[in-house]
Parts: structure tokens; sequence; C-alpha cells
């Protein structure tokens, strides 16, 4: 059995592919993510990203980018240097709700969670429901991260994963 810290370094790799891998599907295919979650109306890039490339100059390279509208030209070059998204800032639809949270590569913490607004509580009699309202909400962004995981882990596993998402992947990073 691999030691926990060995492990973590070992596979860290993922979740910077994951991260990489839903930047290029936000990009190139809304089509395969609404595959994934059927009631996604969008996923989008946030305002922040960052992205390291641990192959530059054996100290690394970090890149950060962040502001509303903030271009990707500089992540983009950052890919086609060898780097990988290391935390993403996401921006999920799902009918008329909105949800805000960024996902670390390395452990794959969601963090800065924003829910939708729910109705307020008037009462003490609507505390319960009200809590269960904003356990379900946040299960919602959970459950997202969980099935394009898994979606990813099986790309990953298989056989698309070299023939055809890498290649798609690297014509992206190009193409920019």
């Amino acid at each position: 059995m691999l030691d926990v810290a060995v492990a973590y370094s070992r596979y860290q790799f993922l979740g910077e592919e994951f991260l990489t891998w839903i930047w290029f599907m936000i990009e190139n295919d809304q089509a395969a993510l609404q595959k994934i979650d059927p009631e996604l109306a969008a996923l989008e890039v946030g305002r922040r990203m960052v992205l390291v490339n641990r192959h530059h100059r054996d100290a690394g390279e970090t890149v950060t980018i962040k502001g509303d509208h903030a271009g990707m030209e500089e992540g983009l070059l950052t890919l086609k240097k060898g780097g990988m998204v290391a935390e993403i800032h996401l921006v999920y639809r799902s009918g008329d709700h909105e949800w805000q949270f960024s996902l670390k590569g390395e452990s794959l913490n969601i963090s800065s969670l924003k829910v939708p607004a729910t109705g307020k509580v008037e009462s003490q009699e609507e505390v319960e429901g009200a809590i269960i309202e904003k356990i379900y909400l946040c299960d919602k962004a959970v459950g997202l991260i969980n099935r394009l995981y898994g979606r990813f882990i099986k790309l990953r596993l298989g056989n698309a994963w070299r023939q055809k998402v890498v290649p798609a992947m690297h014509r992206w990073i190009a193409s920019a």
C-alpha cells in the first residue's frame, strides 16, 4: 500500500489534468457537458484561474489570471509552454439558478461556494426547510464536480484519451 504522501505527489497531476480538461470542454464542447449534467444550462470560467508549469526552470512558474472579463491569452500561452490549470473559478447555471465556486486541482477541494439565493426565513418553522434547501443547493455543485470527474476518469483510463482527447486539446492550445 502506498504511503499517503507518496500517493499524493505521484497522482497530483490528475487534478491539474482534470481542471485543464474542464477548461477545454467549456471552450469547445458545451453539448458534451450537458450530456454529463442534463440540467446544466451553462458552465463558464469565472473570475480567476491559476496555472502552473512545474517544468519551467526547475523552480516552476505560476500564472494567475483574475478579473470579471479577463482575457485567457496568458493562460493559453502557459498551456503552450507545458503548464496546467491548478485552480479554476467556475460559474454553473442550471435553470434560473447560478452557482459560483473555485476548484483546486491538487485536492479537488471546492471553496468560495456561492449558491443561489433562497427564500427569506420568516419564522422558526421555516428554518429546517431553509437548511435542507441550502444543503440541496450545495450538493448540486458537488454532484456536478463528481459527474465531471467520473467522466474525466473514464476518458483518462480509456483509449480515447490518447487517440482523441489529447490531440483535440493540443489543437485547441495551438490555435490560440
